[in-house]
């Protein structure tokens, strides 16, 4: 076996071998070059090597986001690091693992004028969860840091830095560990909770005639069945999912947007909720958190392990445990009271349906009109990945089938590394259950994010569909678009740009769609072809989308 000679950097490898931290994302450098000799040399570990660090460190987050387990990321010291940050903060706010071991000089050598030299100690301290700032020197200190890093990313679910100093040389190897680390195991915890921790709660439950649940993003398959089950039989219980939500029933509301945007202030006074009950991660639907700052009900109760967003200023009570475990204990002290809170909210869902079908039906070519033929065309059992901005709020509008699975980087809500994400969670499901990932995305995330095909690990089945407006469509739908040159620069960013030699570069099959006929066909040439990667570039009128969109909202009623 090779290892590195530097026995600091032996120390890292073995610890993280010893707890299972096995994939390993690299992009090059000289400084980190102790630590990618020594995880490429051990076959232990699955290597990438992914040049641009930005990207390196959303490919780790599709990852994880997948597995549910550490991916660590090794740079080079200097600004290398910084490029990890945006996806740093989306794996914070997403409670996604991520384990970050930068290389670095020593102490002795920062602020001196030494080239790739910055204070890379405590660079993400907002936003991780420990910072192991070690010494040049083994020691058991060192051990314990790294072993806290570890820890903390695999309990708390989220990003720890690593930072490691390494004096020159480093390319030199050796046939024998120099070190024998120590390893501290992590606390497992059974998570409980108790009948007199609830009762209060259940007895409040069972005097109100209006709750609400409110799902935010959430992962597919976790909450029990009987859990939903008892939701919707409930007629004194709605609950508000969304497509990140990962939870279906025929009872929920599914397109919440579509159901309140017409809301008159009487009907958002009746519809508002006695009790709220939230739990999963952030909520895409700014009307959902626009209504329930303004008519807050009387108790907002979140139940997550770590954390509770006062996202509308209500917040009551916070449940520390699993939702699976707090339903599970909570729900049998719970009665049943005569309401007409669902059925009522039923009947509204029944005539959007109706207008709404109606109007898709006679809308032109647009972004509406292809989200709704892009989500109906989805594969049965695919994995949706979908792009910030406009992309994630048209896919509230449409249904989804159940077994897809949807994920979007809602965390910070960013543009920045959509598509690395994507190939990441491609990468990991191909390696799982070689599920279908299609990924839809606007053109600035898509123009923003395009070192992402610099990747020489995509799946061939890995589809991209590229719906090009011209712009940052987004922006004409925002209060305070005004056709001039400002807003058409600096807002909206117009351009006249297209994935084709993007695709021919990075070999990628390309095809484009302008129209109707041409999209459908195109969808199925799509979904037919497996040889190679796939990017569909669908073009829709910039003028249009705006107004179509908000007419939608106007002829709900």
């Amino acid at each position: 076996m090779i290892y590195p000679k530097i026995p600091l950097a032996q120390s890292i490898i073995e610890i993280c071998l010893a707890k299972g931290i096995t994939t390993i994302i690299i992009s090059p450098g000289s400084r980190n070059a102790p630590l990618t000799i020594g995880f490429v040399n051990n076959p232990a570990f699955q290597c990438y090597s992914i040049a641009d660090e930005r990207s390196a460190a959303f490919f780790a987050l599709g990852i994880a986001q997948q597995t549910k387990q550490p991916v660590a990321l090794v740079c080079t010291s200097g600004s290398a690091l910084l490029n990890y940050y945006p996806a740093f903060a989306e794996a914070f706010y997403s409670q996604i693992p991520m384990i970050v071991i930068s290389a670095d000089r020593p102490q002795s050598k920062i602020d001196i004028g030494d080239g790739q030299t910055i204070r890379q100690e405590n660079v993400f301290e907002n936003h991780s969860l420990y910072n192991a700032n070690l010494l040049e020197d083994v020691s058991i200190e060192n051990d314990l840091k790294i072993n806290e890093a570890i820890n903390a990313a695999i309990t708390q679910k989220g990003p720890v830095h690593i930072n490691a100093p390494f004096e020159e040389p480093l390319y030199e190897t050796v046939s024998e560990l120099s070190i024998k680390v120590n390893t501290i195991a992590f606390a497992n915890a059974t998570q409980t909770i108790s009948i007199e921790d609830v009762s209060e709660f259940a007895t409040i439950w069972n005097n109100s005639t209006k709750k609400m649940i409110l799902v935010g993003v959430n992962e597919p398959n976790v909450i029990n069945e009987n859990i939903i089950e008892a939701f919707a039989k409930d007629e004194s219980v709605v609950v508000l999912t969304e497509t990140t939500s990962n939870l279906h029933h025929d009872t929920f509301i599914n397109n919440i947007d579509t159901i309140i945007t017409p809301f008159t202030n009487e009907d958002f006074e009746n519809f508002r909720p006695e009790i709220l009950v939230t739990f999963g991660g952030m909520v895409v639907s700014k009307r959902i958190k626009a209504f329930l700052r303004k008519y807050k009900p009387k108790h907002h109760w979140h139940i997550d392990s770590w954390r509770a967003y006062d996202t509308f200023g209500a917040l009551t009570k916070h449940f520390e445990v699993d939702p699976n475990v707090f339903f599970d204990t909570f729900l049998p002290l719970t009665n049943a009271i005569e309401s007409n809170y669902f059925n009522q909210l039923d009947a509204v869902k029944v005539l959007r349906k109706q207008k709404s079908d109606i109007y898709l039906a006679k809308i032109p070519f647009s972004d509406f009109k292809v989200f709704e033929k892009v989500m109906q065309s989805l594969p049965i059992n695919s994995q949706l990945q979908i792009s910030n901005s406009s992309a994630i709020r048209y896919a509230q509008l449409i249904d989804v089938h159940p077994s897809i699975e949807v994920y979007c980087n809602r965390g910070t809500s960013g543009i920045d590394g959509s598509t690395s994400t994507a190939i990441g969670a491609a990468v990991s499901s191909l390696g799982r259950d070689n599920k279908q990932t299609v990924f839809i995305t606007g053109d600035i995330g898509f123009l923003y994010d395009s070192n992402a095909l610099w990747n020489n690990y995509i799946p061939k089945n890995f589809k991209i569909i590229l719906i090009n407006n011209g712009g940052g469509g987004i922006f004409r739908i925002l209060p305070g678009h005004e056709e001039s040159p400002v807003f058409n620069t600096f807002f909206e960013t117009s351009h006249c740009l297209t994935a084709e030699h993007l695709a021919k570069m990075y070999g990628f099959e390309y095809s484009i769609a302008s129209d109707e006929a041409s999209l459908a066909t195109s969808l199925a040439a799509l979904y037919a072809q497996n040889e190679k990667p796939s990017i569909l570039e669908v073009f829709t009128p910039t003028l249009k989308n705006d107004s179509i969109l908000l007419q939608y909202f106007k002829e709900l009623v």
